[in-house]
């Protein structure tokens, strides 16, 4: 079981590690464009870093991102500039860093949004698995459904059998079309 202080403090990572060693965590969560191997070959980052999230600012994705950033400028002496892209379930700010020079000074903060809008849009510019590389793991978010007490199932497989046999009788809501709160409730249909 982990402790609640260090789930409560997940950019902690950035002191625990040197440069290299956090810049070369496997993740999903933020990543380079391009050739990542080439930026941390040379002195890196010689001048200020761009990290772009896809969400508004003040989500949790861009609170993150500021928490990190100020860490990371701190630790490498160099500026981390947060920037905000919001719109088409990331694909704006994902497209941002694809279309950016490959040398590691744009970052995205990566979200389930990024991965799974993808596939929600058929005509994007860029393909998520090819142009993007994965660079360090920052946070995990758990998801939870939760029903009024007056609704008899105690399970998801429950939840599901009982919307099924009630049609047009049970409500959802989410935080929007390609997050991971509606991938369920569309996968259960």
């Amino acid at each position: 079981m982990q402790s609640r202080a260090r789930r409560s403090r997940p950019v902690d990572l950035v002191n625990k590690f040197s440069r290299r060693r956090f810049l070369a965590l496997p993740a999903l969560s933020v990543v380079l464009a391009g050739a990542s191997g080439i930026a941390r070959a040379q002195a890196y980052p010689s001048r200020p870093v761009h990290v772009i999230v896809g969400t508004v600012p003040g989500s949790s994705p861009d609170i993150i991102a500021r928490l990190l950033g100020q860490r990371l400028s701190a630790r490498l002496g160099q500026q981390f500039i947060i920037e905000n892209r919001p719109g088409a379930g990331g694909n704006i700010g994902t497209e941002a860093v694809v279309r950016a020079p490959a040398d590691g000074h744009t970052l995205l903060l990566v979200t389930t949004a990024n991965t799974i809008s993808t596939t929600f849009y058929d005509n994007l510019a860029f393909n998520f698995m090819r142009d993007i590389a994965p660079a360090a793991a920052i946070v995990r978010v758990p998801n939870v459904v939760m029903v009024h007490p007056s609704v008899p199932a105690t399970t998801v497989v429950g939840l599901i059998a009982y919307a099924k046999a009630h049609p047009g009788k049970v409500n959802m809501a989410s935080s929007g079309n390609g997050t991971t709160s509606t991938c369920p409730a569309r996968c259960s249909r």
